[in-house]
C-alpha cells in the first residue's frame, strides 16, 4: 500500500507531500489543477522513462519519493528479499532526475539501476492511464490475468516442467550436431596418430628432466671437471674441509661449556663439518651417475627430436602432449558413440515433446473454460460502465504445431466490441482511451483473485460518463480497493462520494509563479468540494445535494 508520496520541483509542483491511506481514495480539482501530474510523478518514480523537461523551470533537479508498507506475503516485498534489499515490511522509493538527462534511482537507501525500480514497481503498482498504451494489451499481461484468475497451477507447473525436460534435451541435441561425424577414414587417421602418442609422449615433469639430462651431457667435460675440482677439496688427504672443521670443533668442546660465544662457535663448526661430508657424498653419487657416452646423448636427442616433431604437428608444446593424447582420446571415444548417442536424444526428445503436448491439451481444456468465465464476468461490467451492448471476450487459441513454450501451446487474445451489434475485435485496436480504461477496471474487478498489485491508480477512468454510469464506477473502485488499495483521479462527483478517502488539488499563481497544493478533505470540506464538482457555484442547495451523495454512498458502502 502506497501510504507517502513526496514531490519536490517536478513539472509545476515546488514541494508537495500527500499522505494516504488504504481503501478508495478519490483525487479531485479543477481542471488543470495539476492531478495527472501526481499520477506521472508515480509512473517515472516507478521505472518510466525520465525526461528532463519535467523538471520544474529554474531548478536544477526534480525528486521523487514514495513509500509503500508491505503485508509479509506480498509478492514485492518477496522481491526485496531475494535482492536483499528488504527492510521489515517498508519500502522506500527515491528517484532524482537531473536538467543534465541524468537519472539515479535508490530502494531502501540503496542505490539501484531503472531496470530494478520498474521491476520491483510493476508488483506494487499499476497505473491504469487514458493515454498510456497499458500493460493491460500485452500478450503477457492476458496469461498472467487468465492464469491468475484460474485455479490450476498442477496444470501450470506440469507444462512447465515437461517444457524444461523438452528444452534440456534440445539443447543436448543442438550441441551433438556440433561435432561432425567422422568417416572411416578420419577416425582410422586419428586412431594412428592416438597410438604415434601413447608410443612417445612422457609425462611433463619426466619431459623436464630429459631436458636437464640432455644439457648435462652436452655440458659433461666442464660439469665433470668442476665436481671433481669441488671433490677434491672436501676429500684432500691434508687439508680436508670437513676434517679440519671438526678438529676445530673438537678442540673448543671445553672451552664451549664456559663461554656462550665460544658454544655458538662450537657449534656452527660441527655443523659445517656435517653438511661437507654431506656434499662429499652427493658429489660422489652424482659422478658416478653421470653417463658421458655418445650413444646416451644421441639417444636423447632422437628422442627429444620426435617429442618436438609431434608438438608442432599437434600445435602444443612438449611438455603439454600429454593433454593432446586425452583429448584425442576422448574425441574418438565420442565420435565412436557419436550415431548412438544421436539417436537416444532424438528418441527421448521425440518422448518429452509427446509429454508436453498432453500437458499442454490439458492446460488448454482448463484455460478456456476459466476464459469463458472471465469473459462472461468482464462483460456483464461493461453493460454497468456505460457501454451497453459491449463485449469482452478472451480468446483462447490452441497451436499445437509451433514450438514448445513456457506457458503451453496457447495464443491469448483480448477481444472487445464496446459498441451493439459490432463485431468484436483486438483490444489494443478497437477501444478509445476511456473505454480501455472503464474495460481494464472491469477486468480488474472480475480478476480479483488473481495476481494484481496492491495498489490500484486509475487516471479518469470515468471520462465520457455519467448518471447511472458514474455511480457504477465509483462502486467498482471501492471493489477494487478492498483487495488492497484505489486511486482515481476524478472528475465525477458521483465517483468521488464513493471514496474513503478524497484529496484536493489546488493551482495557486501568485507573483508570477505557479505552486500546487493538496489537502485530505474533512466531512466538512469534502461537502464543498463535492458541490463545486455537481454545479461549479457553492449553494445552499448544491451543498444539501451533495450532502446527499455522500451519505447515500456512505450506507451502500
Amino acid at each position: 500500500m502506497l501510504s507517502l508520496l513526496q514531490i519536490r520541483n517536478f513539472a509545476i509542483i515546488d514541494d508537495l507531500e500527500i499522505e494516504l491511506d488504504k481503501g478508495f481514495t478519490a483525487i479531485t480539482g479543477e481542471t488543470g489543477a495539476g492531478k495527472s501530474i501526481l499520477v506521472d510523478a508515480l509512473g517515472l518514480l516507478l521505472g518510466s522513462r525520465a525526461d528532463s523537461t519535467a523538471i520544474r523551470t529554474g531548478c536544477d533537479k526534480a525528486e521523487l519519493s514514495a513509500e509503500f508498507q508491505l503485508q509479509d506475503d506480498s509478492s514485492a516485498l518477496r522481491w526485496l528479499r531475494e535482492a536483499e534489499l528488504d527492510e521489515e515490511s517498508d519500502c522506500l522509493l527515491r528517484r532524482v532526475m537531473t536538467s543534465n538527462g541524468r537519472s539515479r534511482a535508490w530502494i531502501n537507501g540503496t542505490a539501484v539501476t531503472v531496470a530494478q525500480i520498474q521491476e520491483l514497481g510493476e508488483l506494487l503498482v499499476e497505473i491504469h492511464g487514458q493515454n498510456e498504451h497499458m500493460r493491460l494489451t500485452r500478450n503477457s499481461e492476458a496469461f498472467a490475468l487468465l492464469d491468475g484468475k484460474g485455479a490450476y497451477p498442477d496444470k501450470l507447473a506440469a507444462v512447465d516442467q515437461s517444457f524444461s525436460d523438452w528444452q534440456e534435451t534440445d539443447q543436448q541435441l543442438q550441441q551433438l550436431a556440433k561435432e561432425s561425424p567422422l568417416s572411416s577414414a578420419e577416425l582410422d587417421l586419428l586412431r594412428f596418430q592416438l597410438q604415434e602418442l601413447k608410443d612417445s609422449v612422457i609425462p611433463a615433469e619426466a619431459y623436464q628432466g630429459l631436458e636437464n639430462e640432455h644439457d648435462l651431457l652436452l655440458r659433461g667435460s666442464d660439469v665433470i671437471a668442476r665436481l671433481q675440482a669441488s671433490l677434491d677439496v672436501l676429500q684432500a688427504d691434508d687439508h680436508a674441509s670437513g676434517p679440519a672443521l671438526q678438529l676445530l670443533a673438537d678442540q673448543l668442546q671445553k672451552e664451549a661449556r664456559q663461554d656462550r660465544d665460544i658454544a655458538n662457535a662450537h657449534k656452527a663448526l660441527t655443523e659445517a663439518a656435517i653438511n661437507c661430508e654431506e656434499a662429499r657424498q652427493s658429489l660422489e653419487a652424482a659422478l658416478s651417475r653421470i653417463d658421458l657416452s655418445a650413444d646416451r646423448l644421441a639417444r636423447l636427442e632422437e628422442q627429444m627430436s620426435r617429442l618436438h616433431t609431434l608438438a608442432r604437428k599437434h600445435r602444443s608444446e612438449p611438455q603439454n602432449l600429454g593433454e593432446v593424447l586425452q583429448k584425442l582420446q576422448q574425441r574418438i571415444e565420442r565420435a565412436s558413440t557419436l550415431d548412438t548417442q544421436r539417436k537416444q536424444l532424438q528418441e527421448n526428445l521425440a518422448a518429452q515433446l509427446a509429454a508436453y503436448r498432453l500437458s499442454a491439451q490439458a492446460l488448454h481444456k482448463i484455460r478456456k473454460k476459466s476464459a469463458t468465465e472471465l469473459s462472461k464476468a468482464v462483460t456483464d461490467l461493461m453493460q454497468v460502465l456505460g457501454m451497453e451492448g459491449g463485449k469482452f471476450e478472451l480468446q483462447v487459441a490452441m497451436q499445437a504445431d509451433r514450438e514448445p513454450n513456457r506457458r503451453g501451446d496457447d495464443k491469448l487474445e483480448m477481444l472487445v466490441s464496446a459498441n451493439p451489434g459490432m463485431p468484436v475485435g483486438p483490444l489494443r485496436k478497437l477501444a478509445s482511451g476511456g473505454e480501455l480504461s472503464r474495460i481494464s477496471l472491469a477486468i480488474k474487478v472480475a480478476g480479483s483473485a488473481g495476481q494484481a498489485a496492491a495498489t490500484q491508480v486509475f487516471d479518469e477512468v470515468d471520462a465520457g460518463i455519467g448518471g447511472d454510469t458514474a455511480n457504477a464506477v465509483g462502486r467498482l473502485l471501492q471493489s477494487v480497493a478492498a483487495q488492497g488499495q484505489a486511486l482515481c483521479v476524478t472528475h465525477l462527483a458521483q465517483v468521488a462520494v464513493c471514496a474513503d478517502q478524497q484529496i484536493r488539488v489546488l493551482k495557486n499563481a501568485t507573483d508570477q509563479i505557479t505552486r500546487v497544493e493538496t489537502a485530505v478533505l474533512d466531512s466538512t470540506e469534502r461537502v464543498d468540494e463535492i458541490a463545486r464538482m455537481l454545479g461549479g457555484k457553492l449553494t445552499e442547495q448544491s451543498r444539501a445535494h451533495a450532502s446527499e451523495l455522500l451519505s447515500s454512498a456512505l450506507t451502500q458502502h
